[in-house]
């Protein structure tokens, strides 16, 4: 991996918990990787008055707390805090943006950065369009003598309507190749890792179609709650939160095309293709195809667990959902007739997030036996924790006869000695420093997406009678998840049990 160019990244929303836990540290670690541009500098930007020493005094905490080094060097930590700087301004006046860009240029030359600024939105969503909107104006995106790249987080709007408003706005001062916009979830190694186990491996690409594969799945839950985000998530949910993004950006990347090169454009193109393909959910059908549900009350490990309703900053009557299940299809020659099941929740029985493919079975079982049943060969991608790659068929129990039993073929991250694997911030930054937008999300893709959630949000909203189910805290979700799973016999893939059994382990 080569060094970026000379830039200065302005982080916006920089007194943030965003900043000081994952963007602050991320950028340390590929310091210590000496991946970081020769002549570099952060400049923080948010109204809080920080004096520059503060504002290093947190950025020192965060790295410290969070970068995943057990001891850090102090030389290399004073050397990477001398690279930064701290300006309070007020982000929807005008005039500050005048000040900045004048510290912008007076920081280009002391620093000699050749004109490359990467800016961060580090910041709630409504301040998307205003910040940039007078970037644009005080001429700070114009790419004169270097690059001007945006990095936006998500949420990419709340709808249809509104992604398209956003993406509008942002092009009115910027072109597309210079908007990133970021999902933490495609900077995970395992997330890329699909790409080269699809189109490296001659033994999977034939097998990774509509013949071969009975349905996919994908799972990520997660086992907190709503913790100290109550009024956000209530105003959010489930869909929008986990779906609509991460969730949509995993199934491009299960199912698209064969790109004709690793050119970013040649990937993006396939990935939104895929979006595009997606059977549209009437309203009349949400109700078949949509399971959602709501956490209550329950105990795990002995201890009492609130129910989302009696969560700080939730309506007490709210119908804002913490579980989702959905089943769809891609209308397309590769994937048609082939489900697709996908959910994530809160308050689940452990923290995961992988992708399983189904085989279809023999079309004849030679060694069926009434008191054994053998499932059908599954491959399962860990995106997350403990990435790595599972794949699981039958073999023949030693003794006499046929009795087969499923076992396991694994391969874990874990297990590569001396290999270290980059947390999701260093690589999506590190990419945005080289230009390459890979692993950054289009704007045509992101109004795909919510092409498909818009349908499911106006049933839910127009229709009161579409049951929301309660599910303990520490199982599963809603039972009724497992009537959308098509065939006899099968069912979602649970890789542990419920915590609200007697038996309380958990086990991955």
């Amino acid at each position: 991996m080569e060094k970026p160019g000379n830039c200065i990244i302005v982080i916006f929303g920089a007194s943030g918990d965003l900043t000081s836990r994952k963007l602050i540290p991320a950028l340390f670690e590929l310091k210590l990787q000496q991946l970081l541009p020769e002549k570099f500098c952060i400049v923080g930007v948010s109204r809080s008055e920080f004096t520059n020493e503060a504002f290093c005094e947190k950025m020192i905490k965060g790295i410290r707390s969070f970068s995943g080094e057990k001891e850090i060097p102090a030389e290399q930590l004073q050397s990477f805090i001398d690279q930064i700087s701290y300006m309070s301004m007020d982000m929807a006046s005008p005039g500050d943006y005048e000040k900045l860009g004048k510290l912008l240029t007076d920081t280009d030359q002391k620093f000699n950065t050749g004109g490359n600024w990467l800016f961060y939105l580090a910041t709630p969503q409504v301040m998307f369009e205003i910040i940039s909107g007078h970037l644009g104006s005080a001429g700070l995106t114009n790419q004169v003598n270097g690059y001007r790249r945006l990095i936006i987080e998500k949420p990419f709007g709340h709808d249809l309507e509104s992604a398209k408003t956003l993406n509008r706005n942002l092009l009115k001062v910027l072109t597309e190749d210079q908007v990133y916009r970021i999902d933490h979830y495609l900077g995970k190694e395992t997330v890329q890792n699909l790409l080269v186990t699809r189109f490296a491996n001659g033994i999977f690409e034939p097998l990774w179609n509509r013949n071969y594969v009975h349905h996919i799945e994908i799972t990520s839950a997660e086992s907190i709650g709503v913790e100290n985000r109550g009024k956000y998530y209530d105003s959010t949910g489930a869909l929008r939160d986990m779906v609509q993004n991460h969730l949509l950006q995993l199934v491009s990347l299960t199912a698209m095309e064969p790109p004709s090169s690793m050119d970013s454009n040649w990937i993006r193109n396939e990935k939104t293709k895929v979006l595009q393909s997606l059977r549209p959910i009437k309203n009349e059908e949400v109700e078949k195809y949509v399971i959602r549900g709501q956490y209550v009350a329950s105990k795990i490990r002995g201890q009492p667990i609130p129910g989302y309703r009696e969560e700080h900053g939730v309506d007490p009557d709210s119908h804002t959902e913490t579980y989702v299940a959905i089943k769809f299809y891609i209308d397309n020659w590769r994937w048609g007739g082939v489900p697709f099941y996908i959910r994530t929740g809160k308050r689940l029985p452990t923290n995961v997030t992988e992708i399983i493919i189904h085989f279809k079975r023999t079309p004849h079982y030679l060694f069926a036996r009434e008191e054994m049943s053998v499932g059908s060969n599954q491959l399962v991608i860990r995106i997350q924790p403990d990435e790595g790659i599972l794949l699981k068929f039958g073999m023949k129990l030693p003794g006499a006869g046929f009795i087969v039993k499923n076992v396991n073929m694994d391969f874990h991250y874990r297990d590569l000695a001396n290999i270290r694997v980059p947390s999701a911030y260093e690589r999506l930054l590190y990419d945005a420093m080289q230009g390459d937008s890979t692993l950054y999300s289009r704007g045509d893709t992101v109004e795909a997406a919510w092409s498909f959630i818009d349908p499911i949000q106006h049933a839910w909203a127009e229709n009161p009678s579409i049951k929301i189910f309660g599910y303990p805290a520490g199982t599963w979700g809603p039972e009724h998840a497992d009537d959308l799973i098509e065939g006899q016999n099968l069912t979602w893939r649970y890789p542990c049990k419920n915590l609200t059994d007697e038996d309380l382990y958990c086990e991955l």
